[in-house]
């Protein structure tokens, strides 16, 4: 058996990067690249870090929430509806205001993290309904597949790193817990929420550095699933440009209606001047239209052999002269008047045609 390549293999194997067009039709789909892990890093770093900021605020308010649930009194209609409604209202009013910073502060950087990945786009595409996503087959493909893997290692990578590291430090914090003993309530809820503060921006910090690292993967991962093959390439191509072929045809039949058009204007031409064998041009002058001449028809070899037989069966005078003919063809195009420096050599063929039709 003779030894061949089936190339038929390699026919869908994508090599080519994606085109402009590709990239836009993925991002209308919402297929981006994206970190969910930098949004969360940014969010718990913003997050703790406001909170060390704003510690005193929101512990003040939080007490002046306790101590007015704790300080209403049967005669303030505590067991009315009223008076459930307004201690309903003033105690989630009071939450609000103490959780407040961190919550928006969360939310901005979120949203923030979010536009510097993907900038601004809306799109419902992955919010419709797909029956591929019933598939189980699907399901299962997409449970074992290379990026499920990829997945999991890098939770428990996250995990066992930021684990170790929150670890370390309390390890290294044991020792300060006997202190505690001998401090009052606020001193021993400082620490407490001081050191919880420094794990948690221990923590994201870690998570940030992974979530850049992480960013940097997804973008690998996006470019190689938005690879496209050769065949792909030549299809959008077709759709962009339009087919080939077509084109082709389409520009030969405009071709064809402009040489039409071209000798229908022959038989008006005051004189064609040739060269004599390779360019006919077609002059006319009509001072009522125009302050010069102006060329009605132009064309070499086979183009002007039909000027020139058009010209004949029309009574159109042809005029041979071989600079002349050159310099017109060289100089302008069909519908331009003739240039100045060819004033002086057109007006004498043309005084030598209006003589030779007046004897005629």
């Amino acid at each position: 058996m003779e030894n061949y390549i089936n190339l038929q293999l390699f026919a869908d194997e994508k090599t080519e990067k994606a085109t402009p067009k590709k990239r836009r039709d993925v991002r209308e789909k919402g297929n981006i690249p994206q970190s969910r892990e930098l949004n969360s890093a940014l969010a718990l770093i913003g997050c703790f870090t406001v909170l060390s900021i704003c510690a005193s605020f929101i512990m003040d308010t939080l007490k002046a929430n306790a101590q007015f649930i704790l300080t209403m009194q049967a005669s303030d209609a505590l067991f009315s509806p009223a008076g459930v409604r307004r201690l309903m209202m003033d105690s989630a009013v009071g939450f609000l205001k103490a959780a407040a910073p961190v919550a928006s502060t969360a939310f901005l950087l979120g949203l923030i993290a979010s536009y510097a990945q993907v900038g601004f786009i809306f799109t419902t595409k992955p919010l419709e309904p797909k029956l591929s996503k019933l598939n189980p087959i699907e399901g299962l493909k997409r449970i074992f597949s290379r990026r499920s893997l990829a997945l999991l290692i890098k939770s428990l990578l996250k995990i066992s790193i930021v684990g170790y590291l929150i670890y370390s430090f309390l390890i290294d914090k044991y020792p300060e817990l006997p202190k505690m003993l001998d401090m009052e309530l606020e001193e021993i809820v400082g620490m407490i929420g001081l050191t919880i503060v420094k794990v948690g921006v221990l923590a994201g910090s870690v998570l940030l550095a992974l979530a850049i690292l992480d960013y940097f993967y997804q973008r690998y991962e996006h470019e190689k699933s938005i690879m496209m093959t050769k065949q792909e390439l030549k299809e959008e191509y077709k759709q962009v440009e339009g087919n080939p072929q077509i084109k082709s045809k389409v520009k030969e039949k405009q071709r064809q209606m402009s040489m039409r058009r071209m000798m229908a204007e022959v038989p008006k031409a005051d004189v064609v001047i040739t060269n004599p064998t390779h360019y006919a041009i077609a002059i006319m002058y009509k001072p009522e239209l125009a302050k010069a001449p102006y060329v009605v028809a132009k064309g070499k070899d086979l183009i002007a052999l039909r000027i020139k037989e058009i010209a004949q069966q029309n009574d159109v005078q042809l005029v041979e002269n071989v600079e002349l003919a050159r310099g017109l063809y060289e100089t302008t195009d069909i519908g331009d008047l003739i240039p100045p420096q060819l004033y002086q050599a057109v007006a004498e063929v043309l005084a030598f045609v209006y003589g030779m039709n007046k004897n005629t």
